[in-house]
């Protein structure tokens, strides 16, 4: 209890000097804006915002801007845009919030030329990734060292967590869909499927640097690692997985000679990867913009009826915060393990073996 009302002290104490300036100075809060624009990708890595003589200032990580124009290839930081407000060797940054944010050529007034250069720029996704990629290396690494000290012993520590999930994933989840005689192939790829999601989804509940970051609420994340699955199923699948999707059994000839079956079938090898993109970004995202919403109501209250009932509400609106976090903690994992789940159900129903083969 105490660690929790500690949490929720230090959240009202941040939250405070925004709402008194807000009141202050009159400005308009845009709730919508504010939400979407911390659940998307940003060319740069907000840390927080802070008011000196009146202005507001932005304290971010500025990240490498990468761009090709006209066969040219252009490098710089992103700190050179000024959060928005220049522009930089014919340049500009524009969006944000509620709309995309995206780089785009402008002429020498400022004013944008419609030419939008290819971005090959490293996001706040992207160095999420980066970083995430990195701390689970280290966990895993910090485990097999410990194999190597301690052989033939209980493990223990960071040991005993990175065990239980491998077993669990693969005696619970990998052996029961693909079966014993071809799970050891994809159990690689399943296990790097299910530590990257659960652990891009933990670090994206945590509300400072280097965690924050919306991955698994990037839907070009999600959509990569769906094509991944796609591609390992249907590369994977046998003779009897495609003989059954264009001449599906137990199903009336006519059905087969019209094509409708081998039609439904041939779309559902498609909707399959689709279903799995769309839920976990869905899933997630929709974790993020609800712990959000919570927490701006404390500034549609400051700015509606000022900063003292702003305050009063906080602590309501940043228990069900607290409360939401705690639950995505549990749909963190959920995600994690449906994904493989699925995944590992269609790599097992593409190298099955028919049932009636000795029929």
């Amino acid at each position: 209890m105490n660690r929790l009302f500690r949490t929720l002290l230090v959240a009202f104490l941040m939250a405070m000097p925004a709402m008194v300036h807000a009141e202050e100075e009159g400005a308009s809060f845009d709730p919508g804006s504010m939400i979407i624009g911390h659940v998307t990708d940003a060319h740069s890595w907000h840390m927080f915002d802070y008011y000196k003589d009146g202005e507001e200032h932005a304290v971010a990580i500025p990240l490498p801007v990468i761009l090709i124009n006209d066969g040219h290839l252009d490098v710089f930081s992103s700190a050179k845009f000024h959060h928005g407000h220049a522009t930089y060797k014919g340049y500009a940054l524009v969006g944000g919030g509620a709309e995309k944010e995206e780089i785009v050529c402008v002429d020498a007034e400022g004013n944008p030329t419609g030419v939008k250069p290819v971005d090959l720029s490293i996001t706040k996704t992207s160095a999420a990734i980066m970083i995430a990629t990195l701390l689970l290396l280290v966990l895993i690494f910090a485990a097999r060292a410990g194999y190597k000290k301690r052989p033939n012993q209980a493990p223990k520590g960071v040991q005993s967590l990175v065990e239980m999930l491998v077993v669990f994933v693969r005696d619970s989840i990998v052996k029961p869909m693909i079966g014993e005689k071809h799970y050891q192939r994809y159990l690689p790829y399943l296990l790097t499927l299910f530590f990257f999601i659960f652990f891009c989804n933990i670090l994206g509940l945590i509300p400072f640097f280097p965690a924050g970051a919306n991955i698994t609420g990037n839907i070009a994340v999600t959509a990569t690692l769906a094509v991944i699955t796609f591609l390992i199923t249907n590369i994977s699948g046998n003779k009897h997985y495609w003989v059954d999707i264009f001449n599906t059994p137990g199903v009336p000839a006519w059905l087969k000679v019209f094509p409708l079956m081998p039609l439904v079938e041939l779309v559902g090898v498609f909707t399959k990867p689709i279903v799995l993109m769309i839920r976990l970004f869905a899933n997630m995202t929709a974790g993020h913009i609800v712990i959000l919403g919570f927490m701006v109501i404390i500034f549609i209250m400051s700015n509606l009826f000022g900063p003292a009932v702003g305050g009063g509400v906080s602590v309501v609106s940043i228990f069900f915060s607290v409360f939401i976090s705690l639950l995505e903690c549990l749909v963190a994992y959920i995600q994690a393990f449906v994904f493989t789940m699925l995944s590992a159900l269609y790599i097992g129903m593409a190298v099955s073996e028919p049932h009636h083969e000795n029929a």
